[in-house]
């Protein structure tokens, strides 16, 4: 059975996290993703460690646990395309590829020769996307951009972080580049549409991606929220702006997440606690009345789930149907029962000799299932291969192409 996208080949000029999460799940959907890597460096996040992988003899080798998180499934060739003749390379390997993926400065890749315009009027079926921090237009348009300062500008740090006035209030960024990982998924949507697209026209396009504009976008329900009603959102540090209760409770010995979604699973969460009057007070029968009421309410709470231990409150609320759960630390997710069933663990082979460990992609199919055949390269190990089935480069090309340091 052909895999999703198995007839695609894609150069993917990128490096660190957004643009590389972007090629990984085109090569779990069976792209073939060529990873154009500088000469003896490589992508900045090879040497983003510790930690690193161990061999078997328990040596640390040279690849990070962050480069290993977002690389595999793709060929690594190195070229160095600053020098006259990688650019000719490079472009004679877009002339064969059907998706090219950068993240160079605005218009940085012109002066290579690389730029869309350029390639476009060799392969006009091209699908180029740019993954910039501002996009291609506009005054920031040439600013860098990093996720933590996207996290501020964008407001999601606005609303993410105790409340004001509360002990350790104030504003707080997520514990991951969550602006990288979504434009990256963007970037992967964005391309497979175009991929449908040219299928049906024969032709390709420009996409422009921003991690500005994601990270935007992502807020769109508070974004709404202050559209409608003219008020700018806060903090509610683990609460919600508009579902109460649904927030962290302190319990005897630890912590849980409780999350009323409606009125009935409130009138069940009152009963399982032994106190069904407060599901028949007027204040806290409707969910307009618990947030309008939240400040008396949730008080209430606190003081009730101190009374009973997590894991009695998570197997009574559980079998009441009442939205709950447990907060885990990463050891704890992957002894989850649901975690082992779903397979999310998934190791590779690897060169250095010992399993490559990942996490496996959550898109499932049921008639071409995504496959974990190839781990995270090491540097440059397909150049030759690719330059040479590509390209047609003889033996004796790649070693001259490697005394002058350009491969």
């Amino acid at each position: 059975m052909p895999r999703p996208l198995s007839h695609i080949r894609v150069l993917d000029l990128s490096r660190v996290l957004a643009w590389p999460w972007a090629s990984q799940n085109l090569a779990d959907l069976a792209a073939e993703v060529l990873k154009i890597e500088r000469p003896g460096a490589g992508d900045d996040t090879r040497s983003w460690g510790p930690p690193f992988l161990k061999d078997r003899d328990g040596k640390e080798t040279r690849e990070s646990a962050y480069f290993l998180s977002v690389n595999r499934g793709k060929k690594s060739v190195t070229l160095d395309i600053a020098k006259p003749e990688g650019q000719r390379i490079a472009r004679a390997l877009a002339g064969k590829c059907d998706v090219l993926l950068e993240n160079y400065k605005v218009g940085g890749l012109a002066k290579y020769g690389l730029a869309y315009e350029d390639l476009r009027k060799t392969n006009p079926r091209i699908i180029y996307c740019s993954i910039t921090g501002f996009g291609q237009s506009g005054p920031s348009a040439h600013r860098p951009g990093y996720d933590f300062i996207f996290q501020g500008m964008g407001g999601l740090m606005s609303i993410t972080g105790e409340r004001d006035g509360e002990p350790g209030g104030g504003p707080q960024k997520v514990g991951i580049a969550v602006t990288d990982v979504l434009a990256g998924m963007y970037a992967s949507l964005a391309i497979t549409a175009a991929i449908a697209h040219r299928e049906r026209t024969g032709v390709g396009q420009y996409i422009d991606l921003a991690l500005f504009d994601a990270v935007v976008a992502l807020g769109a329900t508070q974004i709404l929220n202050y559209f409608t009603s003219g008020k700018i959102p806060g903090r509610y540090g683990n609460a919600h702006a508009n579902v109460v209760p649904y927030e962290v409770f302190a319990t005897a010995d630890g912590h849980l997440i409780l999350a009323v979604g409606n009125d009935s699973q409130f009138a069940s969460f009152c009963k399982i606690a032994g106190r069904p009057e407060l599901a028949a007070d007027s204040r806290y029968a409707s969910m307009p009345g618990r947030i309008t009421n939240r400040a008396t309410l949730i008080p209430l709470l606190r003081e009730i789930l101190r009374e009973r231990q997590s894991a009695r409150w998570l197997t009574e609320l559980e079998a009441g149907n009442v939205p709950c759960g447990p907060i885990s630390n990463y050891k704890e997710v992957f002894e989850d029962p649901q975690v082992r069933h779903r397979g999310l663990k998934v190791e590779i082979p690897h060169p250095s000799g010992v399993p490559c460990p990942t996490v496996a992609s959550p898109m499932r199919f049921s008639e071409n299932p995504v496959e974990y055949k190839l781990p995270p390269p090491l540097l440059g190990q397909d150049t030759r291969e690719v330059l040479g089935n590509v390209l047609g480069l003889r033996q004796e090309e790649l070693d001259q192409l490697a005394a002058l340091r350009i491969i």
